[in-house]
């Protein structure tokens, strides 16, 4: 079929597609890594407004902070009875904590008194009752008044109607989801597709063993869409086009909430003009560095006669990873152990499952503000198999001029691409702002997440989600 013939949408770029490549592995690869997803959604230009209006801000903060489920937080964060962590959106503040009864409940971060934090934003720690740090007001881990300091001046008090006001509290492979809306559908239900396709990933078995959390000077929605798709590759990260499939990448959209790229890794980019070999890749990707350990500074790996880079790299990855985790990889196939498999959830969360790329992200307004958002990059370890859970790694802050060179014992690959990645976000926000052109231009094929990601902002911004 000529372009010309082509319906919208239905273009892709030449060559093998990655399904085709995932399929050529001839391994275990799980059938839904094979299948597609798309649909055409339209080509209308998306408003710049929606990146700069604090009305449009505004709307945002009370029809999808306020009616959507958001990841809260980890629950290896808050282990033991009386362990809280606070959760912070726009002006919201939530307070997350583990009860006696090993139950996590989420309260609204505010004394019922005078309205001061029962704890401060962006903290953790532990504490066997929420007492206000004003006047002492004083709940149990349960929510449960327990004192009131001159408890004869508030004759109007009855403790059965005092205690603290809960949130809705989901949990999923290890993610505490909360909820503001008494009303939303189930999480589980939010969740679509993904407790089928990470059925067998188990990231509840898996650990933080790094948090980094970046501010970035750009709108939440924009820092969030520049990891949705592999069409910058080309020209943000040209040292990566050996090793990396970007315009073949498979775009799938999931109903509203839910999306996903497949990214190849050892095949390269087609929009090199030669081609390289099997053994030029495997030397690229070795050299890249893109675990810290697997350098190839032992003796030069080869790729044997009739195999792939990717089966070569995929292999010494589990055999690697494996030793230095204490963990049996052997099972996974080439695309869940080396692909950038990443998948969307509705509003602001991106979960990578695949050995290689232990990341998952979460983008947050910072406050009220819509030209800024807090970055938080978690990189989840599978546990030893002995199944002991170390601590969760502290939080490492950066300001939007710090680079992730900056943060101790991250890879100098992985660093230089996200800073790569975040460098572009301050000059788009202007651009916005600068811009005589109404609105964004996207990519019938390779934008379709962004595309999908909001229509599903209308539809609640239009009240017609919960």
């Amino acid at each position: 079929m000529n372009d010309a013939a082509l319906k919208p949408g239905q273009a892709r770029c030449p060559g093998p597609s990655t399904s085709e490549v995932i399929a050529s592995d001839q391994d275990h690869a799980p059938a839904h890594l094979l299948q597609e997803s798309y649909q055409f959604l339209g080509d209308e230009d998306i408003d710049f407004s929606r990146y700069t209006s604090q009305s449009f801000f505004n709307a945002e903060k009370q029809q999808v902070w306020l009616k959507t489920w958001q990841w809260a937080c980890r629950e290896e964060e808050i282990p033991g009875p009386g362990d809280y962590t606070v959760y912070d959106i726009c002006d919201k503040s939530v307070l997350l904590v583990r009860t006696n009864s090993g139950d996590i409940k989420a309260y609204p971060n505010a004394c019922l008194h005078r309205g001061t934090q029962l704890k401060p934003s962006d903290s953790c720690g532990h504490s066997k009752q929420l007492r206000c740090p004003f006047h002492g007001f004083t709940w149990s881990l349960e929510g449960e008044l327990t004192d009131v300091p001159c408890r004869w001046d508030f004759p109007h008090i009855e403790e059965r109607n005092f205690s603290l006001p809960e949130l809705r509290v989901d949990i999923w492979q290890g993610f505490v989801f909360i909820n503001f809306d008494a009303n939303a559908q189930p999480l589980q239900d939010f969740l679509g597709v993904l407790p089928e396709h990470f059925a067998n990933w188990r990231m509840d078995e898996k650990f933080i063993a790094m948090h980094i959390r970046k501010r970035l000077p750009a709108n939440w929605k924009a820092c969030l869409e520049a990891f949705l798709e592999s069409y910058h590759v080309l020209e943000t990260h040209p040292q990566g086009l050996a090793t990396v499939g970007d315009a073949n990448s498979q775009y799938d959209i999931y109903g509203d909430n839910v999306s996903r790229f497949v990214h190849l890794v050892g095949y390269p980019s087609p929009h090199l003009k030669k081609e390289p070999g099997e053994q030029e890749i495997l030397d690229a990707l070795m050299s890249e560095g893109v675990v810290e350990g697997i350098e190839g500074k032992q003796d030069k790996l080869q790729v044997p006669e009739g195999s792939t880079a990717r089966k070569t790299f995929a292999k010494h990855l589990q055999k690697s990873l494996g030793a230095a985790y204490q963990r049996d990889f052997s099972h996974l196939s080439i695309t869940e152990t080396i692909d950038a498999l990443e998948y969307a959830l509705f509003p602001n969360t991106c979960l990578f499952p695949s050995l290689l790329f232990p990341m998952v992200y979460r983008f947050r307004p910072d406050g009220n503000n819509p030209d800024a958002t807090i970055f938080d990059l978690l990189y989840l370890q599978p546990l030893p198999e002995s199944g002991e859970r170390p601590d969760p790694a502290e939080p490492i802050d950066l300001d939007e001029h710090q680079s992730f060179h900056e943060v101790p014992g991250f890879d100098p690959g992985l660093a230089t691409i996200y800073d790569q990645d975040t460098g572009n976000l301050a000059g788009q926000q202007r651009g916005f702002k600068s811009s005589t052109k109404r609105g964004e231009t996207l990519g019938n094929y390779q934008e379709i997440r962004i595309r999908q990601f909001h229509n599903t902002l209308d539809k609640y911004l239009q009240g017609g989600q919960s």
